[in-house]
């Protein structure tokens, strides 16, 4: 099996076009990568109902994986989305789902039942969606990997890795192994090249996830702090009443 030691190696070898090349950096401090219909598209890939996404990380010139993790590590489950540019100077707009909080000492976070194997990639300019393999696989443990933490790297999902980001947060790669169709492994989720074809990082962006509370929560959330204060109220009637 392809490991993410050996797709470093493609990242950080000497010979990468990219690599010799600067990412364009992206100084604005407000995030621009998600409008209202890639939103809308987030929510029904997940399928959790309505969503309040908060930016609590958008790359600044200069930032490396220290800053990632500084603002994505223990928020809880995450969207991550990157903007990136190929050789052929061809823009996509990709990322993932990772429902476990990211961290930066905590190696691979694996999944060994299919009901934890609930991350997944996107990709919006196909658009395309692929989901961790399941283990009813001809390898069972293909799609057991869903996310790699360490200080020394961006968000890196899978063990081809599907998608990987490097510690300066200025190159990507994606190699197809345990996320979407076992058949096209080494494929990228990017722009369906083969053998891990780096790409440059434009701009990254994570969004921590809750769900909108339904509305009948909402009543009895109100309800039950009228409730409450009522109480309050009686009490200090009674109070105001007994002989002192």
């Amino acid at each position: 099996m392809k490991t993410i030691v050996a797709a470093l190696a493609f990242t950080l070898a000497a010979g990468s076009p990219l690599l010799s090349t600067e990412a364009s950096a992206q100084t604005a401090t407000a995030p621009r990568l998600l409008d209202e219909g890639r939103y809308g598209q987030l929510e029904r890939w997940l399928g959790a109902g309505e969503l309040n996404l908060t930016n609590v990380y958008t790359r600044q010139a200069g930032d490396t994986s220290a800053q990632f993790h500084a603002g994505a590590d223990g928020e809880g489950p995450t969207f991550t989305l990157l903007e990136v540019t190929n050789t052929a100077g061809n823009t996509y707009l990709v990322g993932g789902y990772n429902p476990q909080s990211w961290a930066a000492d905590e190696g691979w976070h694996e999944t060994i039942r299919d009901a934890q194997r609930t991350a997944f990639l996107f990709n919006f300019t196909v658009p395309a969606v692929y989901r961790q393999i399941l283990s009813g696989y001809i390898l069972p443990s293909q799609g057991q990997r869903q996310t790699f933490n360490e200080m020394e790297f961006g968000p890196v999902f899978g063990s081809g890795p599907d998608l990987f980001v490097n510690d300066r947060l200025d190159t990507a790669l994606s190699w197809q192994l345990s996320y979407g169709n076992p058949l096209d492994e080494r494929l990228s989720i990017i722009d369906r090249s083969m053998n891990g074809e780096t790409v440059r990082v434009d701009a990254l962006e994570i969004y921590a996830i809750a769900p909108v509370p339904e509305p009948a929560a909402w009543t009895m959330l109100l309800a039950g702090i009228g409730a409450a204060g009522a109480l309050v109220r009686l009490a200090r009637k009674r109070g105001e009443g007994m002989p002192a």
